[in-house]
């Protein structure tokens, strides 16, 4: 796994624990949850594409 992708995959948890504690805090918002998930499918394609 490259640097690159390291970081992609800390800031996708980072920011699960960040949307969560906002839900939590504030209420459920459906976009940053929306940018969470895009962010998240993001990370996975570069995961794979790396392993291969």
């Amino acid at each position: 796994m490259s640097g690159a992708t390291k970081t992609m995959g800390v800031l996708t948890v980072g920011t699960l624990v960040l949307t969560t504690a906002y839900t939590v805090a504030l209420g459920s918002n459906g976009w940053l949850w929306f940018a969470w998930i895009v962010l998240a499918l993001a990370t996975l394609g570069a995961l794979t594409t790396r392993g291969t």
